[in-house]
This record gives C-alpha cells, structure tokens and sequence, in this order.
C-alpha cells in the first residue's frame, strides 16, 4: 500500500501515546503510523490490542536514548512528521532516580532531532517534528492567574527540569537549524490506560480493594485535570494545523484541589459498588508531603481554542465515570500491570520478528 505520510509517534504504547496512536491509526487510514517505544514499566502494548493488526500500524521496539538504534529506525522509515510522547514522566521516580530522566528526556529528544535533520537534510516542506510537554515546566502558581504560552519557565522537580531543558532544545534548533518544531505543554491528564501508580487509578484500585487511599499534605495542592481523549485530539488539530515555532497550551479548564477530587471519586465508586455514601471517604489516608511539591498548576488553552476551535470535556464528573467504569471493566489489564504479566504481551506477539 502506498500511504500519503509516514509519521512517527514515540511512546505510543504508554498511556497518552497509546490514545494518540489509536486516534491516527483510525482517523487517517492512508498515514503509516510508526509506534516506537522502549516498552519500559509505563509503556503496555496490550493498550493498543484493538487497532496492532490494522494495515496501517507499525511497531518497533526502539530505545530513543540509543543514537545508533534511533539512526536505524530513520533509515527504515522516510518519516514525514514526529510525534514526540515518550518521556519519563512520574515526579516521585525522578526524585529517588532523577539520571533516567536527564537521559529519555533530554537526549532521547535530541537523538531524534539530529535523526530528523539528517533524515530531512534541510527540505523542510510538509515535514513536522511535534514535542509534547507538560505545565509542570512552569513551575507552581498561587492562589490566582493561570500559565499561559508566555510563561516564563520555573521547574521545581527533576522531572520538570528534565521536560523544560527538553524544551529549550527543541526551541533551539527552530531557531538555528530550521527545523520545523512545534510543542505543547498540558495539565495533568486522566482517563483509560493510565498506569496505576498515578493518582486517579491508584484511588479506584485501592477503593475498590478497600485499601488506604493515600493523600499528600493536606490534599490542598491543585491541579487542572485534562481527559485523555481531549488531549489526543489537540494534539490530532496542533499536528495537522500547527505553525513550526509556536507554542500551544493545552488544558482541562478544570481546577480541583487533590481531596476534593479523591472525595468526589470516593461518591462515584461507592455508586459503582453499592456502597453506602460515604464508605470509600473512610480510605482515605494523609501522607507526609512531596518534597518541593508545586501548589497550583492552571493552564490557559484560550490560544488553542481560538486559533483551532478545540474544546475540552465539560464535565469533570462525567469524564471521571467513564475513567472510574473504565478500570472496573477492564480488571484483566489492571491485575495484567499490578502482577507484571503486561510485560510478557510483546515477546508473545513480536519475538522473532
């Protein structure tokens, strides 16, 4: 088959990857869509089991911080556009291990920067190389305002750093290589997929067990919750309709201080599970704080909804209960990630390839 474009996207068997890959596989049948990712403890091929055997689908397991294996990769495929997801991406693991960040996130990226260079050797027409970052780069706010594009950079965690660096490079070679960039910085997402050592799938996994939900300080610190899919399909209108150069923010326009989501959350699940109201709130268990842990994040996305038209869910308790009947129906690929099992999908259906 001859395919109009070839396009890369990294991390494509994580939780925000996975919905992009899904979404371009489907959307755009006459792109080839190439998912490379390292298959690290976040990455889960068993994410994308509904679209690995459509024509247009392409796997490789593939290190970005291995130059010489991202060179292979760009020798095997004449991509168009890069869609840059995979990255290190838990604020706790970089605490305890911040070197594997400084690695995936900043070499890994510009590995594949140089890949693309050479790859395009200047002729830039129709080509796209897409970072996706995170608001967290901004650093923390107080009580009011929200992070706009013009925000200046204040990482507080070694993850943060690692993103925000990441980001200066790939500025910096718009600037003085040409290369035709553009990225996006996003709030905290939410939904299907999502790897259980973060917030919202922790909570439901633990309500559901009648385990402690755990709570940092006070469960004061804030955040704006952006629903998966949403993201995807920024993502899906900054690829296609993009200017090189810019930067897009992407937000839920949703603010929830962390106890009153796992309060609202705890309500869903005791619906879900015939509980009597209230039941699940008694899991709940404060712990010492984060180190260096950022209040509030708030993102402006007025640029993106102006410039493209796009729209975030309206309703944070309706994207909650889909994510909440989500997990409780799809209890195979939890137990799959708690147990380790996830891990053995790739040699199952790509050893010997």
């Amino acid at each position: 088959m001859n395919f109009r474009k070839t396009i890369l996207i990294t991390g494509g068997a994580g939780f925000i990857g996975s919905h992009v890959v899904r979404r371009f596989v489907n959307n755009y049948p006459d792109y080839r869509i190439v998912n490379a990712d390292k298959l690290t403890y976040a990455g889960n091929l068993e994410n994308l089991t509904d679209i690995e055997k459509k024509g247009n689908y392409f796997f490789e397991k593939t290190d970005i911080v291995d130059k010489q294996a991202v060179v292979k990769l760009f020798g095997k495929f004449n991509f168009d556009g890069i869609i840059h997801l995979a990255a290190e991406s838990h604020v706790d693991r970089s605490i305890t291990g911040p070197d594997e960040f400084v690695f995936t996130n900043i070499i890994g990226t510009v590995n594949l920067m140089n890949a693309a260079l050479n790859s395009w050797q200047k002729v830039f027409v129709g080509k796209l190389f897409y970072h996706i970052s995170t608001d967290e780069v901004y650093g923390s706010l107080g009580s009011e305002g929200m992070f706009t594009e013009k925000s200046a950079y204040d990482p507080k965690s070694p993850y943060s750093a690692s993103k925000a660096s990441s980001d200066h490079m790939v500025r910096a070679y718009n600037h003085t290589f040409g290369l035709p960039a553009v990225i996006s910085n996003c709030s905290n997402n939410y939904g299907p997929n999502q790897f259980p050592e973060k917030l919202i799938p922790l909570a439901i996994n633990n309500i559901k067990n009648n385990k402690p939900v755990p709570v940092y300080g006070k469960g004061e610190n804030i955040r704006d919750w952006l629903y998966v899919e949403d993201h995807a399909a920024a993502i899906d209108l900054i690829f296609q309709n993009g200017k090189a150069g810019e930067t897009y923010n992407i937000g839920g326009n949703n603010e929830w201080k962390n106890i009153d989501l796992i309060r609202l959350l705890c309500k869903i699940m005791d619906k879900r599970l015939n509980r009597s109201i209230g039941t699940s709130e008694k899991l709940i268990t404060f712990v010492k704080d984060r180190p260096g842990h950022d209040l509030r994040y708030a993102i402006d996305s007025s640029k993106l909804q102006k410039e493209m038209g796009w729209s975030p869910i309206p309703s944070f308790e309706a994207g909650l209960e889909k994510t909440v009947d989500w997990y409780l129906s799809n209890s195979g690929w939890l137990e799959n990630i708690i147990s380790g099992d996830y891990g053995k999908y790739y040699e199952s259906m790509y050893s010997g390839r």
